[in-house]
Protein backbone atom coordinates (compact mmCIF):
# COMPACT_ATOMS: atom_id res chain seq x y z
CA UNK A 1 0.00 0.00 0.00
CA UNK A 2 1.37 3.64 -0.66
CA UNK A 3 2.68 4.91 2.38
CA UNK A 4 0.36 8.53 1.60
CA UNK A 5 -2.74 6.44 1.28
CA UNK A 6 -2.90 6.68 4.78
CA UNK A 7 -3.76 9.92 6.63
CA UNK A 8 -2.92 10.88 10.35
CA UNK A 9 -4.93 8.24 12.26
CA UNK A 10 -8.13 7.88 12.34
CA UNK A 11 -9.08 7.70 15.72
CA UNK A 12 -11.70 5.67 15.75
CA UNK A 13 -11.58 4.61 18.15
CA UNK A 14 -9.75 16.92 14.22
CA UNK A 15 -6.82 42.16 6.31
CA UNK A 16 -10.76 40.62 6.98
CA UNK A 17 -13.26 40.62 4.08
CA UNK A 18 -15.91 43.23 3.92
CA UNK A 19 -19.23 41.73 5.90
CA UNK A 20 -22.09 42.23 2.70
CA UNK A 21 -25.57 41.83 3.74
CA UNK A 22 -26.00 40.14 7.18
CA UNK A 23 -27.17 41.96 10.39
CA UNK A 24 -27.34 40.60 13.67
CA UNK A 25 -29.62 38.63 15.97
CA UNK A 26 -32.30 40.99 17.28
CA UNK A 27 -32.75 41.02 20.75
CA UNK A 28 -36.02 40.20 22.66
CA UNK A 29 -37.64 41.70 25.65
CA UNK A 30 -35.42 41.48 29.01
CA UNK A 31 -32.31 41.27 26.69
CA UNK A 32 -32.96 38.03 25.90
CA UNK A 33 -31.20 36.98 22.36
CA UNK A 34 -33.57 35.86 19.83
CA UNK A 35 -32.55 32.42 18.14
CA UNK A 36 -33.13 33.91 14.40
CA UNK A 37 -30.10 35.30 12.22
CA UNK A 38 -29.78 36.65 8.69
CA UNK A 39 -27.12 35.33 6.46
CA UNK A 40 -25.97 36.16 3.30
CA UNK A 41 -27.77 33.18 2.08
CA UNK A 42 -30.88 33.65 4.10
CA UNK A 43 -32.33 33.59 7.72
CA UNK A 44 -31.41 30.78 9.84
CA UNK A 45 -32.92 29.97 13.55
CA UNK A 46 -30.90 28.06 16.09
CA UNK A 47 -31.14 26.62 19.68
CA UNK A 48 -31.02 28.37 23.21
CA UNK A 49 -28.62 26.17 25.20
CA UNK A 50 -27.95 26.87 28.37
CA UNK A 51 -25.25 29.55 28.18
CA UNK A 52 -24.43 28.82 24.20
CA UNK A 53 -26.85 29.63 21.08
CA UNK A 54 -26.18 27.31 18.43
CA UNK A 55 -27.36 27.39 15.03
CA UNK A 56 -26.33 23.28 13.27
CA UNK A 57 -26.49 22.15 9.90
CA UNK A 58 -26.00 25.87 8.39
CA UNK A 59 -25.09 25.27 4.04
CA UNK A 60 -21.97 26.89 3.64
CA UNK A 61 -21.72 24.96 -0.48
CA UNK A 62 -23.76 23.69 -2.60
CA UNK A 63 -24.41 19.63 -1.93
CA UNK A 64 -21.33 18.09 -3.89
CA UNK A 65 -23.38 15.71 -5.45
CA UNK A 66 -24.30 14.79 -9.25
CA UNK A 67 -22.52 16.81 -11.38
CA UNK A 68 -21.37 19.00 -8.65
CA UNK A 69 -19.12 15.47 -7.41
CA UNK A 70 -15.49 16.09 -7.35
CA UNK A 71 -15.94 19.99 -8.19
CA UNK A 72 -14.76 23.11 -6.51
CA UNK A 73 -17.48 23.91 -4.10
CA UNK A 74 -20.07 26.03 -5.46
CA UNK A 75 -22.27 28.62 -3.73
CA UNK A 76 -25.54 27.73 -1.37
CA UNK A 77 -28.64 28.57 -3.24
CA UNK A 78 -30.36 31.07 -1.40
CA UNK A 79 -33.45 30.16 0.50
CA UNK A 80 -36.38 32.02 1.47
CA UNK A 81 -38.22 31.52 4.72
CA UNK A 82 -36.62 30.37 7.87
CA UNK A 83 -34.22 27.83 7.82
CA UNK A 84 -34.27 25.52 11.11
CA UNK A 85 -30.39 25.45 12.50
CA UNK A 86 -31.61 22.93 15.18
CA UNK A 87 -30.20 19.66 14.34
CA UNK A 88 -26.69 18.70 13.37
CA UNK A 89 -26.86 17.74 9.28
CA UNK A 90 -25.17 14.10 8.31
CA UNK A 91 -21.63 13.97 8.15
CA UNK A 92 -19.68 13.42 5.19
CA UNK A 93 -19.15 10.31 3.58
CA UNK A 94 -16.94 8.17 5.40
CA UNK A 95 -14.50 5.13 5.54
CA UNK A 96 -16.76 1.61 6.48
CA UNK A 97 -17.58 1.61 9.55
CA UNK A 98 -16.52 4.77 10.90
CA UNK A 99 -19.98 6.10 11.06
CA UNK A 100 -23.02 4.52 10.18
CA UNK A 101 -24.99 7.43 8.98
CA UNK A 102 -23.37 9.61 6.74
CA UNK A 103 -24.21 11.39 3.58
CA UNK A 104 -22.89 12.59 0.23
CA UNK A 105 -24.62 16.32 0.63
CA UNK A 106 -22.45 17.19 3.72
CA UNK A 107 -21.16 20.72 3.32
CA UNK A 108 -22.55 22.60 6.87
CA UNK A 109 -21.05 23.89 9.18
CA UNK A 110 -22.11 24.40 13.17
CA UNK A 111 -22.29 27.82 14.82
CA UNK A 112 -21.59 28.02 18.53
CA UNK A 113 -21.58 31.26 20.42
CA UNK A 114 -22.55 33.19 23.61
CA UNK A 115 -25.93 33.58 24.50
CA UNK A 116 -25.49 37.36 25.64
CA UNK A 117 -23.97 39.21 23.08
CA UNK A 118 -21.50 42.08 23.49
CA UNK A 119 -19.12 43.17 20.93
CA UNK A 120 -17.43 41.28 18.31
CA UNK A 121 -15.83 38.52 19.91
CA UNK A 122 -12.88 35.60 17.97
CA UNK A 123 -14.12 33.29 16.03
CA UNK A 124 -12.76 29.77 15.92
CA UNK A 125 -12.72 27.63 13.03
CA UNK A 126 -12.01 24.14 14.19
CA UNK A 127 -11.10 21.22 11.53
CA UNK A 128 -11.85 18.29 12.67
CA UNK A 129 -9.23 14.98 12.36
CA UNK A 130 -10.03 11.71 11.87
CA UNK A 131 -7.19 10.76 8.71
CA UNK A 132 -8.63 12.99 5.96
CA UNK A 133 -11.02 9.59 5.50
CA UNK A 134 -13.60 9.68 8.27
CA UNK A 135 -14.66 11.84 11.49
CA UNK A 136 -16.92 15.39 11.60
CA UNK A 137 -17.38 18.31 12.91
CA UNK A 138 -20.35 17.59 14.66
CA UNK A 139 -18.58 15.87 17.36
CA UNK A 140 -17.24 18.07 19.82
CA UNK A 141 -18.92 20.69 21.48
CA UNK A 142 -17.29 23.72 22.25
CA UNK A 143 -19.25 24.74 25.02
CA UNK A 144 -16.91 25.30 27.89
CA UNK A 145 -14.62 27.31 25.36
CA UNK A 146 -17.54 29.62 24.26
CA UNK A 147 -18.14 30.66 27.86
CA UNK A 148 -15.03 30.55 29.21
CA UNK A 149 -13.36 32.31 26.38
CA UNK A 150 -15.86 34.54 25.08
CA UNK A 151 -15.26 33.44 21.51
CA UNK A 152 -17.54 31.95 18.23
CA UNK A 153 -16.68 28.58 17.59
CA UNK A 154 -17.41 27.36 14.48
CA UNK A 155 -16.99 23.30 13.15
CA UNK A 156 -17.35 22.07 9.97
CA UNK A 157 -17.47 19.10 7.81
CA UNK A 158 -15.86 18.46 4.62
CA UNK A 159 -15.33 15.87 2.08
CA UNK A 160 -13.38 13.12 2.88
CA UNK A 161 -11.42 10.01 1.25
CA UNK A 162 -12.36 9.46 -2.40
CA UNK A 163 -14.70 12.55 -2.19
CA UNK A 164 -12.83 15.02 -1.03
CA UNK A 165 -9.18 13.90 -2.93
CA UNK A 166 -9.95 12.10 -5.49
CA UNK A 167 -7.77 12.75 -8.71
CA UNK A 168 -7.81 11.60 -12.43
CA UNK A 169 -6.45 13.09 -15.47
CA UNK A 170 -9.75 15.06 -16.29
CA UNK A 171 -10.07 17.50 -12.84
CA UNK A 172 -8.27 20.90 -12.67
CA UNK A 173 -8.40 20.48 -9.11
CA UNK A 174 -7.43 17.11 -8.36
CA UNK A 175 -6.57 15.93 -4.64
CA UNK A 176 -7.83 19.32 -3.48
CA UNK A 177 -11.67 19.10 -2.97
CA UNK A 178 -11.68 18.87 1.01
CA UNK A 179 -9.06 21.45 1.35
CA UNK A 180 -11.45 24.03 -1.16
CA UNK A 181 -14.11 23.01 1.25
CA UNK A 182 -12.58 24.25 4.26
CA UNK A 183 -11.15 27.43 2.21
CA UNK A 184 -15.24 27.63 1.21
CA UNK A 185 -16.53 27.33 4.61
CA UNK A 186 -13.89 29.89 5.93
CA UNK A 187 -15.30 32.56 3.31
CA UNK A 188 -18.41 32.11 4.76
CA UNK A 189 -17.15 32.92 7.76
CA UNK A 190 -15.63 35.96 6.84
CA UNK A 191 -18.98 36.98 5.22
CA UNK A 192 -20.89 35.76 7.78
CA UNK A 193 -19.13 36.08 11.17
CA UNK A 194 -20.63 39.37 12.47
CA UNK A 195 -24.31 38.28 11.86
CA UNK A 196 -23.16 35.95 14.63
CA UNK A 197 -21.59 38.62 16.89
CA UNK A 198 -17.92 37.16 15.29
CA UNK A 199 -15.44 39.41 14.51
CA UNK A 200 -14.81 39.03 10.95
CA UNK A 201 -10.79 40.16 10.95
CA UNK A 202 -10.32 38.15 13.86
CA UNK A 203 -10.22 34.40 12.62
CA UNK A 204 -8.29 31.56 14.00
CA UNK A 205 -7.99 28.40 12.32
CA UNK A 206 -7.29 25.15 14.41
CA UNK A 207 -7.24 21.58 13.75
CA UNK A 208 -5.89 18.25 15.41
CA UNK A 209 -4.45 15.14 13.45
CA UNK A 210 -5.35 15.40 10.07
CA UNK A 211 -7.53 18.69 10.93
CA UNK A 212 -3.80 19.97 11.98
CA UNK A 213 -2.48 18.56 8.66
CA UNK A 214 -5.01 20.31 6.81
CA UNK A 215 -4.79 23.54 8.58
CA UNK A 216 -0.71 23.77 8.10
CA UNK A 217 -2.04 23.35 4.38
CA UNK A 218 -3.90 26.27 4.18
CA UNK A 219 -1.05 28.03 6.25
CA UNK A 220 1.23 27.28 2.47
CA UNK A 221 -1.96 28.08 0.26
CA UNK A 222 -2.06 30.76 -1.97
CA UNK A 223 -5.87 29.95 -2.22
CA UNK A 224 -5.83 30.79 1.18
CA UNK A 225 -4.63 34.22 1.55
CA UNK A 226 -6.54 36.62 3.84
CA UNK A 227 -8.96 33.94 5.12
CA UNK A 228 -7.62 33.70 8.40
CA UNK A 229 -5.62 35.71 11.45
CA UNK A 230 -3.93 32.80 13.48
CA UNK A 231 -3.80 29.03 12.94
CA UNK A 232 -3.44 26.20 15.78
CA UNK A 233 -1.92 23.39 15.14
CA UNK A 234 -2.39 20.44 17.37
CA UNK A 235 -0.55 16.90 16.71
CA UNK A 236 -0.62 17.68 13.03
CA UNK A 237 2.10 19.54 10.55
CA UNK A 238 3.03 20.44 7.67
CA UNK A 239 6.12 18.16 8.23
CA UNK A 240 4.34 15.18 9.41
CA UNK A 241 5.93 12.04 7.35
CA UNK A 242 3.65 9.49 8.58
CA UNK A 243 3.19 6.86 10.78
CA UNK A 244 6.20 4.49 10.50
CA UNK A 245 3.27 1.63 11.41
CA UNK A 246 -0.13 1.75 11.57
CA UNK A 247 -3.55 0.12 11.62
CA UNK A 248 -3.63 -1.50 7.86
CA UNK A 249 -0.06 -0.99 7.03
CA UNK A 250 2.06 -2.36 9.63
CA UNK A 251 5.17 -3.65 7.23
CA UNK A 252 7.41 0.02 7.51
CA UNK A 253 8.36 1.69 4.57
CA UNK A 254 12.40 2.52 4.78
CA UNK A 255 13.47 6.12 4.59
CA UNK A 256 12.38 9.63 5.09
CA UNK A 257 9.00 10.27 3.21
CA UNK A 258 6.60 13.08 2.18
CA UNK A 259 2.66 12.90 3.71
CA UNK A 260 1.93 14.63 0.54
CA UNK A 261 1.17 12.70 -2.76
CA UNK A 262 2.05 15.05 -5.70
CA UNK A 263 -0.86 15.22 -8.23
CA UNK A 264 0.77 13.47 -10.72
CA UNK A 265 0.28 9.96 -8.63
CA UNK A 266 -3.05 11.03 -7.07
CA UNK A 267 -4.31 11.46 -10.83
CA UNK A 268 -2.70 8.47 -11.90
CA UNK A 269 -3.87 6.32 -9.01
CA UNK A 270 -7.35 8.09 -9.97
CA UNK A 271 -7.26 6.86 -13.36
CA UNK A 272 -6.66 3.26 -12.70
CA UNK A 273 -9.09 3.52 -9.89
CA UNK A 274 -12.03 4.18 -12.72
CA UNK A 275 -10.84 1.34 -14.73
CA UNK A 276 -11.65 -1.42 -11.58
CA UNK A 277 -14.86 0.58 -11.36
CA UNK A 278 -15.75 -0.79 -14.34
CA UNK A 279 -15.50 3.06 -16.15
CA UNK A 280 -14.11 3.15 -19.63
CA UNK A 281 -10.79 5.48 -19.99
CA UNK A 282 -11.17 8.83 -22.49
CA UNK A 283 -13.32 11.81 -21.81
CA UNK A 284 -16.92 9.61 -20.64
CA UNK A 285 -14.75 8.42 -17.46
CA UNK A 286 -15.84 11.21 -15.52
CA UNK A 287 -19.93 10.73 -16.76
CA UNK A 288 -19.51 7.33 -15.22
CA UNK A 289 -17.75 8.39 -12.56
CA UNK A 290 -20.60 11.12 -11.00
CA UNK A 291 -22.68 8.65 -11.90
CA UNK A 292 -21.49 5.48 -9.43
CA UNK A 293 -23.48 5.04 -6.18
CA UNK A 294 -21.68 6.90 -3.40
CA UNK A 295 -21.66 2.95 -2.05
CA UNK A 296 -19.76 2.01 -4.83
CA UNK A 297 -16.95 4.15 -4.03
CA UNK A 298 -16.61 3.39 -0.40
CA UNK A 299 -14.06 1.12 -0.68
CA UNK A 300 -11.61 3.53 -2.06
CA UNK A 301 -12.00 6.28 1.17
CA UNK A 302 -8.38 5.25 2.54
CA UNK A 303 -6.81 4.91 -1.06
CA UNK A 304 -7.15 8.83 -1.46
CA UNK A 305 -6.50 10.32 1.71
CA UNK A 306 -4.14 13.45 1.46
CA UNK A 307 -4.25 16.59 -0.16
CA UNK A 308 -2.12 16.42 -3.20
CA UNK A 309 0.63 18.43 -3.82
CA UNK A 310 1.35 20.41 -7.22
CA UNK A 311 -1.75 21.92 -7.35
CA UNK A 312 -3.09 25.41 -7.45
CA UNK A 313 -4.15 24.41 -3.77
CA UNK A 314 -0.69 23.77 -2.65
CA UNK A 315 1.90 24.17 -5.50
CA UNK A 316 4.69 23.12 -2.94
CA UNK A 317 5.13 19.89 -0.80
CA UNK A 318 3.71 22.30 2.46
CA UNK A 319 6.96 20.44 3.82
CA UNK A 320 9.04 22.06 1.73
CA UNK A 321 6.84 25.48 1.73
CA UNK A 322 7.97 25.97 5.35
CA UNK A 323 11.41 24.97 4.96
CA UNK A 324 11.79 28.01 2.30
CA UNK A 325 9.82 30.04 4.43
CA UNK A 326 7.01 30.11 2.02
CA UNK A 327 3.82 30.50 4.41
CA UNK A 328 1.64 32.74 5.74
CA UNK A 329 3.28 34.68 8.48
CA UNK A 330 0.31 34.50 10.57
CA UNK A 331 0.82 33.57 14.66
CA UNK A 332 0.99 30.06 15.26
CA UNK A 333 0.32 28.07 17.93
CA UNK A 334 1.47 24.59 17.54
CA UNK A 335 1.92 20.92 19.65
CA UNK A 336 1.83 17.20 20.01
CA UNK A 337 0.48 15.29 22.92
CA UNK A 338 3.49 13.18 24.86
CA UNK A 339 3.13 9.91 23.78
CA UNK A 340 1.40 10.12 20.53
CA UNK A 341 1.96 6.78 18.84
CA UNK A 342 0.91 4.73 21.90
CA UNK A 343 -2.80 4.68 19.99
CA UNK A 344 -1.52 3.59 16.33
CA UNK A 345 0.97 1.02 17.99
CA UNK A 346 -1.08 -0.92 20.38
CA UNK A 347 -3.95 -1.61 16.96
CA UNK A 348 -1.10 -2.46 14.59
CA UNK A 349 -0.10 -5.11 17.04
CA UNK A 350 -2.33 -7.56 15.24
CA UNK A 351 -3.45 -10.75 17.07
CA UNK A 352 -1.17 -13.04 15.09
CA UNK A 353 1.29 -10.60 14.54
CA UNK A 354 2.24 -8.82 18.59
CA UNK A 355 5.45 -6.75 18.60
CA UNK A 356 7.97 -9.51 20.55
CA UNK A 357 11.75 -8.59 20.52
CA UNK A 358 12.19 -10.24 17.06
CA UNK A 359 9.43 -8.15 15.56
CA UNK A 360 11.21 -4.80 16.90
CA UNK A 361 14.45 -6.16 15.42
CA UNK A 362 12.60 -6.81 12.04
CA UNK A 363 10.81 -3.52 12.19
CA UNK A 364 13.68 -1.47 12.82
CA UNK A 365 16.10 -2.68 9.90
CA UNK A 366 12.72 -2.37 7.22
CA UNK A 367 12.59 0.98 8.37
CA UNK A 368 15.87 2.31 9.03
CA UNK A 369 17.80 0.15 6.95
CA UNK A 370 22.13 0.86 7.28
CA UNK A 371 20.59 3.02 10.30
CA UNK A 372 18.47 0.12 12.58
CA UNK A 373 21.12 -0.50 14.95
CA UNK A 374 21.76 3.08 15.70
CA UNK A 375 17.67 3.26 16.36
CA UNK A 376 18.05 0.15 18.77
CA UNK A 377 20.96 1.53 20.72
CA UNK A 378 19.42 4.83 21.05
CA UNK A 379 15.87 3.37 22.21
CA UNK A 380 17.00 -0.03 23.98
CA UNK A 381 14.58 -2.70 25.03
CA UNK A 382 16.23 -2.99 28.14
CA UNK A 383 14.29 0.47 29.13
CA UNK A 384 11.24 -0.07 28.44
CA UNK A 385 8.46 -2.01 30.06
CA UNK A 386 7.46 -3.92 26.22
CA UNK A 387 9.11 -4.35 22.84
CA UNK A 388 5.35 -2.66 21.92
CA UNK A 389 6.57 0.13 24.25
CA UNK A 390 9.36 0.94 22.51
CA UNK A 391 8.55 1.01 19.40
CA UNK A 392 5.30 3.30 20.13
CA UNK A 393 8.32 5.90 21.93
CA UNK A 394 10.43 5.80 18.56
CA UNK A 395 7.38 6.25 16.51
CA UNK A 396 6.40 9.24 19.10
CA UNK A 397 9.71 10.73 18.39
CA UNK A 398 10.31 10.86 14.42
CA UNK A 399 6.50 10.46 13.03
CA UNK A 400 5.24 13.07 15.35
CA UNK A 401 6.76 15.15 17.74
CA UNK A 402 10.46 16.53 16.14
CA UNK A 403 8.21 17.20 12.79
CA UNK A 404 6.11 19.48 14.83
CA UNK A 405 8.83 20.92 17.04
CA UNK A 406 11.14 21.37 13.56
CA UNK A 407 7.92 23.34 12.20
CA UNK A 408 7.53 25.27 15.01
CA UNK A 409 11.21 26.48 15.06
CA UNK A 410 11.11 27.33 11.53
CA UNK A 411 7.91 29.43 11.69
CA UNK A 412 9.75 30.87 15.35
CA UNK A 413 12.05 32.74 13.43
CA UNK A 414 9.35 34.46 11.02
CA UNK A 415 6.11 35.03 12.89
CA UNK A 416 5.18 35.03 16.83
CA UNK A 417 5.10 30.95 17.43
CA UNK A 418 4.28 28.99 20.86
CA UNK A 419 5.17 25.03 21.08
CA UNK A 420 3.34 22.91 23.76
CA UNK A 421 3.17 19.23 24.35
CA UNK A 422 0.22 17.88 26.45
CA UNK A 423 1.84 15.39 28.79
CA UNK A 424 -0.39 14.37 31.02
CA UNK A 425 -0.32 10.80 31.22
CA UNK A 426 -3.25 10.65 34.01
CA UNK A 427 -5.38 11.90 31.23
CA UNK A 428 -8.27 9.55 30.09
CA UNK A 429 -7.50 8.07 26.34
CA UNK A 430 -10.02 9.35 23.62
CA UNK A 431 -10.51 5.64 22.83
CA UNK A 432 -9.12 3.10 24.81
CA UNK A 433 -6.17 0.94 24.38
CA UNK A 434 -7.15 -2.92 24.16
CA UNK A 435 -6.24 -4.34 27.17
CA UNK A 436 -2.68 -5.62 27.87
CA UNK A 437 -1.15 -3.65 25.37
CA UNK A 438 0.46 -1.20 27.17
CA UNK A 439 0.03 2.27 29.83
CA UNK A 440 -2.51 4.52 27.60
CA UNK A 441 0.00 7.61 28.57
CA UNK A 442 -0.70 11.00 26.94
CA UNK A 443 -1.65 9.86 23.55
CA UNK A 444 -3.19 10.92 20.30
CA UNK A 445 -6.00 13.41 20.83
CA UNK A 446 -5.97 12.80 24.80
CA UNK A 447 -5.84 16.46 24.85
CA UNK A 448 -9.81 17.08 22.64
CA UNK A 449 -11.67 16.40 25.70
CA UNK A 450 -9.98 18.76 27.81
CA UNK A 451 -10.53 21.32 25.30
CA UNK A 452 -14.00 20.19 24.14
CA UNK A 453 -16.87 18.27 25.24
CA UNK A 454 -17.55 14.93 23.55
CA UNK A 455 -20.26 12.41 23.53
CA UNK A 456 -19.66 9.11 25.14
CA UNK A 457 -15.99 10.22 25.63
CA UNK A 458 -13.39 9.29 26.89
CA UNK A 459 -14.43 5.87 28.17
CA UNK A 460 -12.88 2.80 28.93
CA UNK A 461 -12.40 -0.40 27.09
CA UNK A 462 -15.85 -1.83 28.87
CA UNK A 463 -17.63 1.13 27.64
CA UNK A 464 -18.00 3.32 30.90
CA UNK A 465 -17.70 6.66 31.19
CA UNK A 466 -14.76 8.15 32.84
CA UNK A 467 -15.38 11.69 34.30
CA UNK A 468 -12.24 13.91 34.29
CA UNK A 469 -10.46 14.48 37.53
CA UNK A 470 -10.41 17.63 39.76
CA UNK A 471 -6.88 18.77 38.56
CA UNK A 472 -7.72 18.02 35.28
CA UNK A 473 -10.67 19.65 34.93
CA UNK A 474 -8.78 22.67 36.20
CA UNK A 475 -5.94 21.60 33.77
CA UNK A 476 -8.37 21.88 31.09
CA UNK A 477 -9.54 25.17 32.29
CA UNK A 478 -6.03 27.00 31.78
CA UNK A 479 -5.32 25.25 28.57
CA UNK A 480 -8.76 26.74 27.40
CA UNK A 481 -7.67 29.96 28.57
CA UNK A 482 -4.85 29.65 26.76
CA UNK A 483 -6.22 28.58 23.57
CA UNK A 484 -9.08 31.70 23.99
CA UNK A 485 -6.68 34.14 24.56
CA UNK A 486 -4.09 33.57 21.84
CA UNK A 487 -7.43 33.60 19.55
CA UNK A 488 -8.18 36.96 20.91
CA UNK A 489 -4.54 38.47 20.89
CA UNK A 490 -2.41 36.15 19.07
CA UNK A 491 -0.42 35.58 22.32
CA UNK A 492 -1.57 32.92 24.60
CA UNK A 493 -0.53 35.16 27.80
CA UNK A 494 -2.61 36.52 30.57
CA UNK A 495 -3.16 33.58 32.17
CA UNK A 496 -0.07 32.71 34.39
CA UNK A 497 2.05 30.36 34.36
CA UNK A 498 3.77 33.05 31.55
CA UNK A 499 4.18 30.92 28.17
CA UNK A 500 6.85 31.86 26.34
CA UNK A 501 7.31 32.00 22.54
CA UNK A 502 9.42 29.82 20.46
CA UNK A 503 13.45 31.18 20.18
CA UNK A 504 15.00 29.06 17.58
CA UNK A 505 18.00 29.33 19.65
CA UNK A 506 16.88 27.97 22.89
CA UNK A 507 14.34 25.58 22.32
CA UNK A 508 10.83 25.12 24.52
CA UNK A 509 7.41 24.19 24.54
CA UNK A 510 5.08 24.42 27.51
CA UNK A 511 4.03 21.44 29.50
CA UNK A 512 0.73 20.23 29.93
CA UNK A 513 0.13 18.04 32.71
CA UNK A 514 -1.39 17.93 36.17
CA UNK A 515 0.15 18.39 39.68
CA UNK A 516 2.81 20.86 41.00
CA UNK A 517 5.06 22.42 38.03
CA UNK A 518 2.60 20.40 35.51
CA UNK A 519 2.66 23.67 33.43
CA UNK A 520 6.18 24.81 32.62
CA UNK A 521 8.59 25.49 30.17
CA UNK A 522 10.75 22.17 28.97
CA UNK A 523 12.93 21.43 26.25
CA UNK A 524 10.71 18.35 24.29
CA UNK A 525 13.68 18.37 21.21
CA UNK A 526 15.74 16.86 23.66
CA UNK A 527 13.26 14.47 25.42
CA UNK A 528 12.13 13.34 22.00
CA UNK A 529 15.78 12.42 20.50
CA UNK A 530 15.44 14.88 17.80
CA UNK A 531 18.69 15.90 16.95
CA UNK A 532 19.01 11.89 16.50
CA UNK A 533 16.00 12.16 14.43
CA UNK A 534 17.34 14.75 12.20
CA UNK A 535 20.61 13.30 11.49
CA UNK A 536 19.21 9.43 10.73
CA UNK A 537 16.73 11.33 8.13
CA UNK A 538 18.57 13.64 7.15
CA UNK A 539 15.39 16.20 6.70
Amino acid sequence: MVRWRLAAVVVVVTAGLAVVGPVGPSVGAGGEPERTVRTTSGLVRGVLDGQVRRFFGVPYAAPPVGELRWRAPRPVRPWSGVRDAGEPALPCRQAPGDIQDSSEDCLYLNVTVPRHRSGPKPVMVWVHGGGNFGGTGNEVDPRRMVTAGDVVVVTVNYRLGVFGFFGHPELADSGSFGLLDQQAALRWVRDNAAAFGGDPRNVTLFGESAGGIDTCAHLTSPRAAGLFDKVMLQSGSCSFPGWTIGPGFTTPVAGPRSYWPSRQDVVAAGAAAATELGCPAGPGALRCLRALPAEALLGRMIEFGAPASGTATLPLDPRDAVAAGRFHPVPILTGHTRDEARFVTAWSELPDQPITEQRFHTLTEQAFGAHARQVRQRYPLTDYDSPALAWATLDTDRSMACPQLRDAHTFGARTPTYAYEFADRTAPPYAPLPPGSMPDGAGHAAELTYLFDIAGKPIDWNGNRVPHTAPQRALAAIMIGYWTRFALTGDPNGHAPHWAPVDPHAPRSQEFRTGAGGIAPVNAADAHHCAFWDAIDDW
